[in-house]
């Protein structure tokens, strides 16, 4: 039963674990741990474990099994540096978690292209808002653009004044810091991030994860209001029959600090989600393949 339980709010068969680098199968063994102490406790939510794993994880020791060619050796990188591969991986699991959710989900919004904003609310996350959306680009591109160009974001998403690429720890961790742009009528204020980005790819289907973090590359900024995202997962997945367009799934929590009433915050997020693809959308347009 807790076997079956642990596949199904990864999303993982056994087969497919198997295969996995030597640090995302540690994260998923120690979330299943604690998965068996919240089902003890009458609890069902995976999502509500990823705070205190990677709290608990910040600084193991972690070693890596090779046989399946990780990118990360432990002898290459210091503990801080595996201690954000961890956090990523761990913020994915969650992820995945929160996918394999088909109930409790509320409309938000929903635009003329096919935009659709859906929240739910979960224990310690709060409100998770998913945005679907299908784009007219194959996704090697979005993740090309979403991933590799991240730095470049504020030249097309005017939402940003800048992004910066603080740590690469593999190819597929990075560790960065992003600042919003000061816009007029914006409810919100000037906010910046630190946090952990993360790439997996499953046969064709694409996640790239966030989550907050703590750097002593980047402290708090006198003046600037540090935020924190909970959970970013964006999933880029090709649309059947059609390598050529991506099906786009976003989910977002996050918590903007400052005395900010919920109800702007939660008019706010999803209407910035919607946003981020009409800059996208623009972007692409008159971006050539790479």
């Amino acid at each position: 039963m807790l076997s079956a339980t642990f596949k199904l709010c990864c999303g993982i068969s056994h087969e497919h674990l198997r295969k996995m680098t030597g640090l995302k199968r540690m994260a998923l063994s120690a979330i299943g741990h604690d998965i068996r102490g919240l089902m003890s406790k009458g609890s069902h939510c995976l999502s509500s474990t990823v705070p205190d794993y990677i709290q608990r994880i910040m600084w193991e020791d972690p070693a890596v099994d090779q046989e399946h060619g990780s990118d990360v050796n432990s002898s290459w990188f210091s503990n801080m540096e595996l201690s954000y591969v961890n956090q990523g991986e761990a913020t994915l699991c969650g992820a995945l978690g929160i996918l394999q959710r088909q109930d409790g989900w509320q409309t938000e919004t929903y635009q003329g292209k096919g935009e659709l904003v859906l929240s739910t609310v979960l224990p310690r996350l709060g409100k998770v808002f998913r945005m679907e959306a299908v784009l007219g680009v194959p996704v090697d591109q979005l993740y090309y653009e979403l991933f590799e160009k991240l730095e470049q974001m504020p030249e097309w998403n005017p939402t940003l004044s800048r992004v910066k690429i603080l740590q690469r720890i593999g190819k597929d961790t990075l560790l960065t810091h992003e600042i919003t742009a000061q816009r007029p009528g914006n409810l919100i204020g000037q906010r910046d991030f630190v946090s952990v980005r993360h790439c997996w790819k499953k046969e064709t289907t694409v996640y790239l994860v966030g989550t907050a973090t703590h750097s002593e590359f980047m402290p708090v900024q006198k003046g600037q209001v540090r935020a924190e995202s909970g959970l970013s997962c964006i999933v880029l997945q090709p649309l059947e029959g059609d390598q050529c367009q991506t099906r786009f799934t976003w989910l977002l929590s996050m918590d903007l600090k400052g005395w900010i009433p919920k109800s702007i915050i939660n008019r706010v997020i999803p209407q910035s989600q919607v946003d981020f693809i009409r800059h996208l959308r623009r972007h692409l347009s008159t971006t050539a393949h790479p």
